[in-house]
């Protein structure tokens, strides 16, 4: 067969039709006619250009013979694999690639399994072999990728081939000589490309104005700033010129990806699990138990009818390359994570797709919606039209259509997604214009003291209280309702802000933004859909508890530089509030010491037990390493160190250091926080909560001096709100996303160019975590990962009938075991822990707490749990005792 066929494609000589081409046409109506499993009775696929064709229909010989004579091939189809024809690697002529992979003997082995991932990974049913249809020829990719899956790794081997030996390991220096294994790297990434998902690369202006896309892609230069788009260079090599852009951003298309979620029997199941799963009325597990989802899906019912439709959480934050001392360069991926898949997947980093990746070194700012177009414009196709998906798991096509259900941010990129500044006197993006926050006379800063008396019961007698809060000042209205996202845009038109990608939308906000908080309109305005959403953009509880915990520290521990109490924060009081105690000595001319501030030797205890503290492994990090015990301070604390210092150690720390009353504040904010991040939320408990964090709020307001109070310490009496609304927290904070974050700094291998290493080493990241999913069950994948200190090690006796729970958990003792007799203190430690935790006792707390509320009615919650952990009276401990042992006879 003659392997140059450029014949097929010059079909006119002199306007008549080539003799070269008629000779060849002949011998492809010969070589289809000889292929019966290709043909339909007599007649043979048409591969004529045009569009119904297209190797689709199937038509007589006569038929095909006069099209290809009048309209000609079909482009690039060199290779007539729809006609019976594939190629191996020498480009000799070989039988029907169907017919070669399930005639192959180990096509039920290990190539089977690398058969079939090729196929999902290209979002194809498995059974494509025996579909009506081939694939046309653009995609030949996909027929090398089959090959390599069913090539023999050497003559006879059985067990591996050449993709699924590649997706192993390298082991090229140990195979016999004749093997096919890829001898380098380059070979290796080049052959797993071909199950990468795509990408694209978007030219940008320099200064972040425009984009060179969809109707302005073949523009030179900026619209707005008139900068050339490329700049000029000599190749080292050719010697040629050629034209590089300035910038350019990487966009990962979204919709290949969620396809691949159903393609892949490992993940298709899951997909759907959000709609499946048991839901206990009032209790929620998951964003689909939550008002928002269900809101949503009462608006748009057509939507919510289909459960393999996808609602998607948007997350971005900018992190630095080269660390706080390196070069100022400022990256901000934009991810997108599913929230279909159940709570053990969802926010796991395989799962969160990076969609676009925003050019440095600057910060992109209020111009990040320039860089979120395409992903817009993919979006509301995806809304408005769907896009055709397969699911493996049902064995059906179906039409996916997606929704963005929120945004998760700290609180400056909440102004950069919104559009609402988050700075300054209306920083709060509830409160808005309803705010009382001022500014300090001394300090300077915008303050929110006595911003809370209004979120309290209307009959609360704090309202009326003129001396523990302003001076004089009595509080009538109530808190400002949550407005809706009708009202919101209704705002936003009549102000007439403009979209950053409109001409002349710099000056026409500029002027408006001077009498509104208002910044932009957030193109997310733009999705039909966004208006109806509860929420729209989440407070991140992981900076506000951070911020508020280090303010609180910083505080008691009379930090230098970092204290909120300073003499201008003396000053500010004496105008602000009524505190005699805490006024300037008219003798000594010095301020007294606060309650709340520790002396010298409170902070050497403090310090002291820090050092001492013992925390399981991989709880939090070494707190040991954070103590300073020449100044007695805490530096270098990570966000999840403040937060488990703020929910687990914070009450203990303090409980013989301060005053009762300081205290009692402080343990009930640490509560309140450790509540509000539990994993399963009661929508009762959450509204209990948005009652208890005014009282809260206040009860610090009459403890800590005005300049205290900034936008971190006020935000926390919306947390419960969203909670109730939006569901568990960790959907819904920065934690995945930092995590996540930092993997893709690690990425970054070529300084030079720090967004395509982020792109290359994602892609490659991307397809093998596919592959992952298809090795053997003794092959160690990251989805089969083991704990660090799971040693596989059993207790002998934990199926004995008759022993507690809490004594079942399997695990060995690390080093050569002991017997020693604990301590009275270790004793009773285990003694309330097993109290505590024990599934078996459970009954009898609830029973013993019904009790304490009957003795004493308006007994709070954050007071049963101080009970409950530091005063179990010995009676119920002894009684508590007595059923154990019962149980363990």
């Amino acid at each position: 067969m003659n392997a140059n066929r450029q014949w097929m494609y010059n079909r006119l000589k002199d306007g008549l039709l080539n003799t070269e081409f008629l000779n060849g046409l002949e011998e492809f109506i010969q070589f289809a006619s000889t292929h019966p499993e290709c043909m339909d009775g007599m007649n043979i696929r048409c591969p004529c250009s045009m569009k119904r064709c297209s190797n689709r229909r199937f038509l007589c010989v006569d038929d095909v013979r006069y099209h290809l004579m009048k309209n000609g091939f079909v482009p690039n189809y060199y290779r007539w694999t729809a006609h019976g024809e594939c190629w191996d690697d020498q480009g000799t002529s070989s039988v029907l690639m169907s017919e070669t992979i399930m005639e192959n003997d180990f096509q039920t082995g290990t190539s089977g399994r690398y058969h079939e991932m090729v196929l999902e990974g290209f979002g194809l049913p498995p059974q494509i072999e025996f579909m009506e249809e081939a694939p046309n020829a653009e995609a030949q990719r996909l027929y090398e990728m089959l090959q390599a899956a069913s090539e023999e790794l050497w003559p006879g081997c059985n067990k591996h081939t050449k993709l699924s030996a590649v997706i192993v390991e390298f082991l090229k220096e140990v195979l016999p000589e004749d093997n096919v294994l890829p001898d380098n790297f380059y070979k290796t990434k080049k052959l797993i490309e071909g199950l990468g998902l795509p990408v694209e690369k978007i030219d940008c202006c320099r200064n972040n104005c425009m984009i060179y896309w969809s109707g302005d892609a073949e523009l030179q230069e900026c619209k707005f700033c008139q900068l050339p788009r490329y700049k000029r260079t000599v190749n080292s090599l050719t010697k040629q010129v050629v034209q590089k852009p300035y910038k350019k951003m990487y966009y990962f298309p979204l919709t290949p990806r969620l396809q691949r979620l159903y393609a892949s029997d490992a993940t298709a199941p899951h997909m759907r699990w959000h709609a499946e799963h048991e839901y206990e009325e009032g209790v929620m597990h998951h964003p689909s138990d939550s008002p928002a989802w269900k809101h949503f899906n009462a608006c748009y019912p057509s939507f919510g009818s289909e459960i393999r439709n996808v609602m998607l959480g948007l997350s971005t934050d900018g992190f630095q390359p080269f660390g706080q001392s390196g070069q100022q360069y400022s990256s901000w991926p934009i991810i997108l994570t599913p929230y279909n898949l159940p709570p053990w997947l969802c926010m796991k980093s395989e799962y969160m797709f990076l969609t676009v990746i925003v050019p440095g070194p600057n910060n992109p700012k209020f111009k990040i919606d320039i860089f979120l177009q395409p992903l817009i414009e993919e979006l509301k196709q995806l809304w408005n039209m769907g896009v055709e998906t397969y699911d493996v798991d049902k064995k059906q096509n179906f039409l996916m259509r997606v929704a963005l259900l929120w945004t998760i941010s700290d609180f400056p990129a909440y102004a950069m997604l919104s559009g609402w500044s988050t700075a300054g006197r209306l920083a709060c993006p509830y409160c808005m214009d309803n705010t009382d926050a001022f500014t300090l006379p001394r300090g300077g800063k915008q303050c929110w003291f006595d911003n809370h008396r209004k979120f309290l019961n209307h009959n609360h007698p704090w309202r009326k209280n003129k001396s523990w809060f302003r001076k004089n000042k009595v509080v009538t209205e109530h808190a400002p309702l949550v407005r809706t996202g009708e009202e919101i845009l209704h705002e936003i038109e009549s102000l007439g802000l403009m979209r950053v990608t409109d001409p002349g939308s710099d000056v026409v906000n500029a002027v408006i933004s001077k009498t509104c908080g208002w910044r932009k309109r957030s193109i997310f305005w733009d999705l039909p859909y966004w208006s109806s959403l509860l929420i729209r953009h989440n407070l991140d509880v992981m900076h506000i508890e951070k911020n508020f915990f280090d303010n609180l520290f910083n505080t008691i521990m009379n930090i230098e530089g970092k204290t909120k109490d300073n003499a201008k924060a003396r000053e500010d009081m004496r105008e602000i509030c009524r505190r005699p105690e805490l006024e300037i000595n008219a003798e000594t001319g010095r301020y007294p010491k606060a309650i709340y501030a520790l002396d010298k030797p409170a902070k050497q205890v403090i310090c002291e037990w820090m050092k001492g503290l013992r925390f399981p492994d991989g709880y939090v990090s070494n707190m040991a390493r954070c103590v300073d015990m020449n100044k007695y301070r805490l530096f270098g604390m990570k966000s999840h160190d403040c937060h488990i210092f703020m929910q687990r150690l914070l009450p203990i720390a303090f409980r013989e250091l301060l005053p009762m009353r300081v205290w009692e504040a402080i343990t009930e904010l640490s509560i309140f926080f450790k509540q509000l991040t539990s994993t399963i939320l009661r929508e009762e408990d959450m509204q209990r909560l948005e009652e208890d964090i005014p009282v809260i709020l206040c009860k610090l307001e009459r403890i800590f001096p005005p300049g205290f109070f900034d936008s971190m310490e006020h935000l926390p009496v919306h947390l419960a709100y969203e909670a109730r609304i939006g569901g568990p927290v960790q959907y819904r904070w920065m934690y995945p996303y930092e995590r996540y974050n930092g993997i893709l700094k690690k990425n970054i291998k070529n300084k030079a160019k720090v967004e395509g290493s982020i792109a290359n080493a994602y892609l490659v990241e991307e397809a093998s975590s596919f592959c992952a999913y298809y090795f053997e069950s003794h092959v160690s994948t990251r989805h089969r990962r083991v704990p660090r200190n799971d040693d596989g090690g059993v207790v002998e006796d934990q199926e004995i009938e008759g022993n507690l729970s809490i004594f079942k958990y399997p695990g060995r003792p690390i080093g050569q075991s002991k017997k020693r007799i604990l301590t009275k203190d270790e004793r009773n430690a285990a003694h309330l822990y097993i109290l505590l935790n024990c599934e078996e006792v459970s009954p009898f707390i609830k029973i013993y707490i019904e009790d304490l509320r009957r003795i004493s009615p308006n007994i709070t919650d954050g007071e049963v749990d101080i009970t409950l952990e530091n005063n179990f009276p010995t009676w119920f401990k002894a009684y508590v005792s007595f059923i154990i042992l019962a149980i363990l006879r």
